[in-house]
């Protein structure tokens, strides 16, 4: 990989704002992965998970369930790092976008009815730190001194 590309993956606005949005975001993601990967707080681990996407349609089930707990766990520690920010985020919009689309949208809005509201909240917040980068306190803003 070229360094110009590293460069421009990297490259953030210099702000502390996205700290306060990488934190809550990247927690959010861990946990949801960590029920899904390891049956933590609650959750059904890969064998329960794949099942239930299996049942949905999303098949394979447990190569499914494999996908989306690594996209959310360690997407969800590289947010919180601050470490390849950008790509991470794409990765995790399109993982929203496939739950709010798979799951949620039948059923309206709100999550009292397991609608789309949360993970809409989680596209937007990841669609932001796609477009906005890491920010200043990171390890993106760190390699970004080193390559310059």
């Amino acid at each position: 990989m070229s360094t110009s590309l590293i460069n421009k993956l990297v490259t953030s606005n210099p702000s502390w704002s996205t700290l306060a949005l990488r934190i809550p975001i990247g927690i959010t993601f861990m946990a949801h992965g960590a029920q899904k990967l390891f049956s933590w707080f609650g959750g059904y681990g890969l064998e329960g998970t794949g099942q239930w996407m299996e049942s949905i349609g999303l098949a394979p089930g447990y190569q499914m369930a494999l996908m989306a707990g690594s996209a959310e766990f360690f997407g969800g520690i590289a947010l919180l790092l601050g470490l390849l920010v950008r790509p991470t985020a794409l990765v995790l919009a399109i993982t929203m976008l496939v739950a709010i689309f798979t799951v949620h949208i039948e059923n309206g809005l709100f999550m009292s009815n397991n609608g789309y509201e949360f993970g809409l909240a989680l596209l937007a917040a990841s669609v932001s730190l796609m477009l906005s980068g890491a920010g200043r306190l990171s390890l993106d803003n760190i390699l970004k001194q080193r390559l310059d």
